[in-house]
């Protein structure tokens, strides 16, 4: 099924399938393909990688500055529901602080990450990002704080964010709604994600591996809704159980499948960039190393206070959390040179991106 010396022909194959066919392409990865044609999968990712990004793995300084969340997900350790979650905010000056240290380190890209909470209002967003614009002038600024209003996205864009994750985590309905509470919306999520496209982030979707009640349907659904909307950024990982959760006990997750599932989201979009994850690296040891043989091009050390670490609990046994960032940049880029790539602290934009002007305000794009 896979020639490693055409990737361009997997690219066409996951382009032009349909809902059908593209369930039966992730089923024979999945569970049928043998290692030679898995091999020749992940050397199709490498190369289209490489047309556009070398060899490069990009670094960006994640910053958890709040794990406060008004949203009960299901699966999440940081849901409102959870009363054992220890709660934190970080100061204005804490997050600065974050800043100074990643920078001085050589990040040239934070990423702002929260639960969803009211407190940070989009005043208090907008100032926090216009002061890590005007201090680190050469740095790009990543928000991860959920679902907003079309309005407040456009003033933190306005503020100088760059870029904007939300992992829509299922694209089917059905699966959606045995993960999340009635009060919220995948239309609403996948909403968000077409705003923040048309207001011209680099915007970044994703879903999670083998979550509970997962089918290759629903999987085929992710890469449809993937392929409809060209995200400049795709985050997956694998599902990790948190203790106090419902799904506490669903199962122990492993790394082949996400890796797989690497290597077709870099067929799929080859210019996208595509992080080995935490969670990746959490379960296998080797795993954001397999996951950049798989196409990933992107890692995010921590550089939140070491002290509240912990206390950003989305799932369980999270890698890293005692770890100074000098020593975990200094490990993971020793890892990646070992690996055969290159660490690289630039701010690592979308190979397309540019910063574009506004629309008029009250302009939106819907997603049909």
């Amino acid at each position: 099924m896979i020639d490693k010396k055409d990737p361009a022909g997997v690219s066409k194959l996951l382009n032009t399938a349909g809902q059908g066919e593209m369930e039966k392409i992730l089923r024979h990865f999945l569970e049928e393909a043998g290692a030679e044609e898995l091999s020749a999968l992940a050397s199709c990712a490498e190369r289209l990688r490489e047309r556009y990004y070398g060899k490069k793995i990009f670094f960006r300084g994640l910053i958890e500055f709040s794990s406060y969340c008004k949203n009960n997900c299901y699966y999440c350790g940081l849901q409102r529901g959870n009363r054992k979650a220890r709660r934190y905010r970080l100061s204005e000056e804490e997050i600065l602080g974050c800043c100074a240290a990643g920078h001085r380190l050589g990040f040239r890209t934070f990423v702002l990450q929260s639960g969803e909470d009211p407190f940070f209002t989009d005043e208090r967003l907008c100032r926090m990002v216009e002061k890590i614009k005007k201090r680190f002038p050469d740095s790009a600024v990543t928000l991860s704080v959920g679902e907003r209003n079309r309005d407040s996205y456009r003033q933190l864009y306005e503020a100088g964010a760059d870029r904007y994750l939300l992992r829509h985590e299922t694209a089917d309905e059905a699966h959606y709604r045995k993960l999340h509470d009635p009060e919220m919306s995948l239309k609403n999520r996948m909403q968000c994600l077409w705003n923040l496209k048309e207001i011209g982030y680099q915007a970044g979707a994703g879903f999670m591996v083998d979550s509970p009640y997962q089918t290759y349907r629903t999987l085929a659904e992710d890469f449809l809704f993937l392929r409809r909307l060209q995200p400049e950024m795709v985050g997956i990982g694998p599902f990790i159980p948190h203790k106090d959760t419902r799904f506490a006990n669903y199962y122990k997750p492993g790394a082949e499948r996400t890796v797989i599932l690497l290597a077709l989201l870099r067929c799929l979009l080859p210019k996208v960039l595509l992080p080995a994850t935490t969670a990746l690296g959490t379960i296998d040891p080797f795993g954001r190393e397999k996951g950049f043989r798989a196409g990933a091009n992107v890692v995010m050390p921590n550089l939140s206070p070491r002290e509240h670490r912990k206390d950003y609990s989305l799932y369980d046994n999270k890698i890293c959390t005692g770890e100074e960032a000098a020593e975990c940049c200094g490990c993971l880029a020793g890892r990646i040179r070992s690996a055969g790539f290159v660490p690289d602290f630039s701010r690592g934009d979308h190979v397309d991106w540019h910063r574009k002007p506004l629309r008029a305000p009250g302009t939106a794009v819907s997603a049909g």
